[in-house]
């Protein structure tokens, strides 16, 4: 099934360039975002992956079953008996030092949630996939937004982060896959990649990483074994891998630790794409598939006059306040565009207000698995600030 090609959207999809626009090109298919998922995990050395199937995610393993790459790289491809069973065993697994990761969409990571806190608090890296869909309870398969605050702000219990990416593209879900193994065991901490349900049904064109072969025990031990349950040897205590700490002040130390790493992720790899915003007076804020049809809001309201950019995060956690504080000095509004409720526009709304800004921040979102069309979200826009495009300034509040 390919999204482009519903009506309004081919040429919206076609005109998506990847960021990496000079490098050599390598081997290039045309393939679906989960498809691609599963390619990038063999390629980039992965040694295991633990789920269970749901819609619209489902080719992930299906592609993994197909390419048996147990029998090339040794890579570990399990279908547990649920999602609950899936993350327990990429705890396991991620305990050794290896590259471990699973995939599911939305009811699925809700079932992983105290799973994840576990991964989290024990210090494990591993890569997350959720391919959300439309919620709350069962829902629909369609695609949706609205595991923002689930992903960004935990989603399960205590005070921890993981790093979220969120791919705009087919060429994007297969970058973001080694990406994401980086920064998990940069941080030693899960990583997710939000995607949703049109980015992982759309077929595109897709350029593939070289291959990268796994980790020999060698290489786990050299990089990972400080920590690793990789085998005691003489010359280091037992490494023990564990959330559990009876200690009110020992448990106080680890969530002050966990904090630090999180700014040092604030200020090392935030991620962001600027999209004409020099000159802008109004700014879309979008992720995913709503950053896609914002794209093309862009180039409609630029046509009309009106100067218009798009700010488009790529790690939502964590989240490009400080690009966002120094667009607020400068534009009239903000207009966050979401497959959901209104959930990102929160953290828009308070990295405005921590700028001392008066720019106006406002919402236009779709649910059920409704994707926006560039005509309403720019109606919304010509709506919402009808006040600040009439005079030409910007309201106080």
């Amino acid at each position: 099934m390919a999204f482009g090609r519903i009506p309004g959207f081919s040429v919206l999809f076609i005109k998506y360039q990847t960021s990496n626009k000079n490098r050599d090109m390598g081997e290039v298919k045309l393939m679906k975002g989960n498809e691609v998922l599963a390619e990038a995990a063999i390629r980039c050395g992965c040694d295991g992956y633990f789920g269970y199937p749901i819609t619209p995610q489902s080719e992930v393993m299906e592609t993994l079953m197909a390419r048996q790459p147990w029998k090339t790289t040794g890579m570990v491809v399990l279908q547990a008996e649920s999602e609950i069973a899936s993350i327990n065993m990429v705890y396991g697994a991620a305990a050794t030092g290896k590259k471990i990761m699973t995939s599911s969409s939305s009811p699925g990571i809700s079932l992983m949630a105290e799973g994840i806190s576990y991964i989290a608090g024990a210090e494990l890296p591993c890569l997350i996939v959720n391919v959300q869909r439309g919620g709350p309870g069962l829902g629909t398969i369609q695609p949706s937004q609205a595991d923002y605050f689930q992903a960004v702000k935990g989603g399960g219990h205590g005070d921890y982060k993981m790093i979220v990416l969120a791919p705009s593209s087919v060429q994007e879900m297969n970058d973001f896959v080694g990406l994401g193994f980086d920064l998990a065991f940069k941080y030693r901490n899960p990583a997710m990649i939000l995607a949703d349900g049109a980015i992982g049904q759309t077929m595109e064109k897709v350029e593939l990483a070289d291959y990268t072969p796994r980790w020999t025990q060698e290489e786990v031990v050299a990089k990972n074994g400080n920590w690793a349950t990789t085998g005691k040897t003489a010359s280091r205590k037992k490494n023990i891998i564990t959330s559990l700490e009876l200690g009110s002040a020992k448990m106080e130390a680890n969530n002050l630790r966990f904090q630090k790493k999180y700014r040092q992720m604030e200020e090392e790899d935030v991620r962001y794409e600027a999209i004409q915003c020099d000159d802008a007076d109004f700014i879309l804020v979008a992720f995913g598939t709503s950053a896609r049809v914002c794209m093309k809001v862009v180039e409609m309201a630029r046509a009309k006059g009106l100067k218009v950019g798009l700010l488009r995060p790529i790690t939502l956690f964590p989240f490009p306040k400080k690009a966002i504080k120094e667009l607020a000095a400068k534009s009239s509004g903000f207009l966050s565009v979401e497959m959901n409720a209104g959930q990102m526009v929160e953290d828009i709304k308070l990295s405005v207000y921590e700028a001392g800004s008066n720019a106006r921040v406002d919402f236009f979102g779709r649910m059920g698995g409704i994707i926006p069309t560039p005509t309403e979200v720019l109606a919304a826009l010509e709506e919402k600030f009808s006040w600040e495009l009439s005079y030409g300034v910007k309201r106080s509040y």
